[in-house]
């Protein structure tokens, strides 16, 4: 498992004018999906790859899928995605760079992350995310929009194929400006949630109660939405007594014992 800072470099070759086009028509596209597919064509003229998914990590809080696409076709890579932000995200060796510890300061540049299958640690997270899809490495783009925001342009490498090899990391690093372009742009304009609890709702928790955990986020998360404890359970993967345990807690924490209190703090002064 390594991460570095992306360095732009002069490509040895041209990049195929037909997969330029496809990348910048895919901005702003309404199919969510048409990004991560005109991304992985393109990534797949330098290296073997098999899925590419694009995650958004808004204010520390648990990760939206903006965009999937899988060779295979089909839900398969889309539900992969939703296992991992239930279940595994904070088990991902990203977070070093997308949520350091306090007092680490992360680079906001462009950043590679190449995590293989046998360096995961967790078994469930292992089995979910790499055994399951037929994964054995995976190469992650990293890069911020805006502050307190990362993109994670994720490139999956079928296990039949081992793992990505130093000449094709290079390729993709070299492309990796032209991807990061394209996903910032894709997610100002189109990428942004349409619906649901705003980020910077979530933004404001952090901000009144930085010693909330990540599954006490998601407790509050769901319960701005309006969700009942059992389909906030549904959602993170546990039992609804573990939501009410984890919303008592986060109330505890915040000063507050309402669900009305909890939208006056997040729409209430900045804390101090």
């Amino acid at each position: 498992m390594r991460y570095w800072r992306v360095e732009r470099r002069q490509a040895d070759g041209q990049l195929d004018l037909g997969r330029a086009l496809d990348l910048v028509s895919a901005i702003g596209h309404a199919d969510v999906n048409t990004m991560a597919g005109a991304i992985l064509k393109t990534a797949s003229t330098a290296a073997s790859i098999a899925q590419c998914t694009i995650f958004a990590y808004e204010f520390g809080n648990r990760p939206r899928t903006v965009a999937v696409a899988d060779r295979r076709g089909g839900r398969f890579l889309q539900d992969i995605a939703d296992s991992y932000a239930r279940h595994y995200y904070a088990l991902d060796g990203n977070q070093s760079i997308i949520a350091p510890a306090p007092g680490v300061k992360s680079d906001p540049a462009m950043v590679l992350h190449q995590q293989a299958s046998d360096e995961i640690r967790h078994p469930g997270y292992r089995a979910a995310c790499y055994q399951k899809p037929n994964v054995s490495d995976r190469l992650s783009l990293l890069v911020q929009p805006a502050s307190d925001i990362w993109l994670s342009v994720n490139f999956y490498r079928d296990s039949g194929e081992g793992q990505f090899q130093p000449g094709e990391i290079a390729a993709i690093e070299t492309l990796s400006p032209l991807f990061a372009y394209a996903a910032r742009h894709h997610y100002s304009l189109n990428g942004q949630p349409a619906q649901g609890v705003s980020p910077m709702m979530l933004a404001r928790l952090r901000q009144h109660g930085p010693q909330l955990s990540k599954r006490e986020l998601d407790v509050l998360r769901g319960v701005l939405e309006g969700l009942t404890a059992a389909e906030i359970a549904e959602t993170m993967g546990v039992q609804p007594s573990s939501v009410i345990t984890y919303q008592k807690r986060a109330y505890k924490r915040l000063g507050i014992s309402s669900q009305r209190q909890l939208f006056a703090l997040c729409l209430g002064p900045h804390a101090a």
